[in-house]
């Protein structure tokens, strides 16, 4: 579970993937630079790759993470692949399990199972598709519905359970059948947030913890505290281990970098007022006739961004590890073109010397 930090580097880094599709392009593209981002990743000694479950958003191609990453696992050999994450109250514990049981199958002893409690969408979409417009109780029933998946994993339901005969499959019980032999792993199970909420049941249930920087910088350090502070040793984690998505993006010019990471603020403006669409591309984002109060949305938004050249996203990178104490940075790259993304995680590699490198 826990990652080596290469190079200089102060902390692993991973990667965080949203297969965002840019204007002009498709879907299949953004699957084939994901393929492409996964495999540099490895290369390049990134500690993990997720992607996260979203929905009814034309510019976010990852609306099933585990079909994403049965595509990666054929791709690449030894780094991690997960959910960063899947939405558990958007599904049945017992379909989860059965499909990271299938993944753990493909790629044994690297698959993360990273869980979060949002809808990964709007509310009329989350209706549709837990088929209820009772929204309220998936997230209230959060901790009930995790510790059903962790049993289904485990396969350890006490007798007399309903489910006591329900075994989620690929997983344990092929090992007590006739010839059976039990796997080595089982997907350690990530909790995921942008509030308090998961970090305290994360650190009850001694769990590892992994926190939204990128788009609840606010909320950063309240959390991480409060996961520490209230952690319990487990049979999973001694101590508290957690990570901090951070948007970053790196290219040979500050000039280029702001181009980029402006067509990702102008994205998420867009979506943030109901209108999510394909990531503009970055001429289209230098000429958008912004509002003041778009203005001062773009100006908060990439306070929170790392970019720039290599070395000041290194530098940048390096401050907010030691501000936050982090145990692991994830990176996600939002821009428009998927060459951009590639070869920030190429430069910030090679900022901090991981191997590699050509």
């Amino acid at each position: 579970m826990r990652g080596t930090a290469h190079g200089t580097a102060p902390v692993p880094l991973s990667v965080l993937d949203l297969l965002t599709v840019g204007a002009g392009n498709t879907a299949t593209d953004a699957l084939r630079t994901s393929g492409e981002i996964a495999r540099t990743a490895e290369r390049r000694g990134y500690h993990r790759y997720w992607v996260a479950e979203h929905h009814s958003m034309p510019g976010v191609a990852s609306s099933s993470p585990a079909v994403i990453l049965a595509h990666l696992a054929a791709q690449t050999e030894s780094i991690r692949l997960g959910s960063g994450g899947v939405m558990l109250p958007n599904h049945a514990p017992l379909v989860i399990a059965e499909q990271f049981g299938t993944l753990e199958a493909m790629a044994p002893g690297r698959v993360d199972l990273g869980l979060g409690r949002a809808p990964g969408t709007d509310g009329a979409t989350a209706a549709a598709l837990r088929r209820t417009d009772r929204l309220h109780e998936g997230a209230d029933d959060f901790p009930q519905q995790l510790a059903e998946l962790i049993r289904f994993l485990d396969d350890d339901f006490p007798d007399g359970h309903p489910y006591a005969r329900i075994h989620a499959v690929p997983g344990p019980v092929q090992a007590t059948s006739p010839g059976g032999v039990q796997s080595a792993h089982r997907p350690p199970v990530w909790l995921l947030g942008s509030s308090g909420f998961s970090a305290r049941l994360a650190a009850q249930l001694g769990l590892p913890f992994a926190f939204a920087h990128h788009f609840s910088a606010q909320n950063t350090l309240p959390a991480l505290d409060l996961y520490r502070e209230t952690f319990r040793p487990s049979a999973v984690l001694d101590e508290p281990y957690a990570l901090i998505g951070v948007g970053a993006l790196a290219s040979e010019t500050e000039a280029e970098a702001r181009r980029q990471v402006l067509a990702g603020a102008l994205s998420m403006i867009r979506l943030r007022t109901g209108r999510p669409g394909l990531v503009p591309t970055p001429e289209e984002a230098e000429n958008h006739p912004y509002s003041m109060v778009e203005e001062d949305f773009v100006e908060s938004w990439l306070g929170n961004v790392v970019y720039g050249t290599p070395d000041a996203v290194r530098q940048g990178l390096d401050d907010l590890a030691k501000r936050t104490g982090a145990n692991e940075l994830m990176i996600t790259a939002n821009a428009h073109g998927g060459a951009a993304r590639l070869r920030s995680y190429e430069l910030i590699a090679d900022a901090y010397g991981l191997p590699g490198g050509n």
